[in-house]
């Protein structure tokens, strides 16, 4: 599933390609995805140029006059620019035909992605929106801002970082590799985690998403950016994905196990 450096990476992409370009058409072939797209989305955006590409969480908003498409990438889902004329494949579900003749593109075998539109205030207005946390990257996501977030909180900390309402994108592999380098295990209650600690943390989770993004993501399947290249951050992962295998660190055999739902991998001796 992308995360937040894969769509700040396809973001980054396809961002030159959109700036001040009209739309001309929009080609819905198959609406259903996790969210219907909104049928008038076409008559919405003909003739519509776009003002800016943003990111928030895993979601890229691209503002027009008339208002804001939002884009989720699902567990599949890829956005990215071909060449007018280009064929289409089965999953290809959404084209935007742009003025200089080239097409951006939405592509989700599982369709579990979204294209949506609002009018108004994007970030304030829409129920997707409105209640997420800060950004991991910006000065807000401190670690006095978690610590504080983490007092009397007995679940998981790992949980508690993959919270959208406490912090947005920092999806599973890697709350995992933040949890490894601050040397915290991902069972540990939040509350009991000391301020240094969680300070630690803090700067493991900012290091590990800027390398990321860096790097252009993390390609577990078929994750490609907007320019159609994979990421490259897998090569430096140094636990998920790494069940039973020597620990970097220690050289223990990493356990893995599910919390929440989700694959989580961690070493016994070097987490505590």
């Amino acid at each position: 599933m992308p995360e937040l450096p894969e769509v700040e990476t396809v973001c980054r992409g396809v961002s030159p390609h959109l700036l001040g370009r009209k739309i001309t058409q929009v080609t819905v072939r198959n609406g259903a995805l996790r969210w219907p797209v909104p049928a008038d989305l076409p008559i919405k955006l003909q003739g519509q140029q776009v003002i800016s590409l943003q990111r928030r969480a895993k979601y890229l908003l691209v503002e027009f006059a008339a208002g804001w498409m939002i884009v989720h990438l699902g567990m599949s889902g890829r956005l990215y620019l071909v060449e007018g004329g280009t064929a289409v494949a089965k999953h290809d579900h959404v084209d935007w035909q742009l003025d200089n003749g080239r097409v951006l593109r939405y592509t989700d075998p599982r369709r579990f992605g979204a294209v949506l539109w609002v009018e108004g205030a994007v970030t304030s207005n829409h129920v997707l929106l409105r209640h997420l946390g800060p950004e991991p990257l910006s000065e807000e996501f401190s670690g006095d801002y978690l610590h504080r977030k983490s007092q009397g909180r007995k679940q998981p900390i790992k949980t508690l970082l993959m919270d959208g309402r406490v912090v947005v994108g920092v999806g599973n592999i890697y709350a995992n590799e933040a949890l490894f380098m601050a040397g915290i295990r991902p069972t540990r209650a939040a509350g009991a985690i000391s301020k240094a600690r969680v300070r630690v943390l803090v700067d493991a989770v900012k290091e590990v998403l800027a390398k990321a993004i860096a790097q252009g993501g993390t390609t577990l399947k078929d994750f490609v950016g907007g320019d159609g290249k994979p990421g490259y951050f897998k090569q430096e992962l140094l636990v998920y994905g790494r069940a039973g295998l020597p620990c970097v660190r220690c050289q223990t055999p990493l356990r893995e196990i599910r919390l929440a739902q989700r694959t989580t991998v961690y070493c016994s001796e070097c987490q505590r």
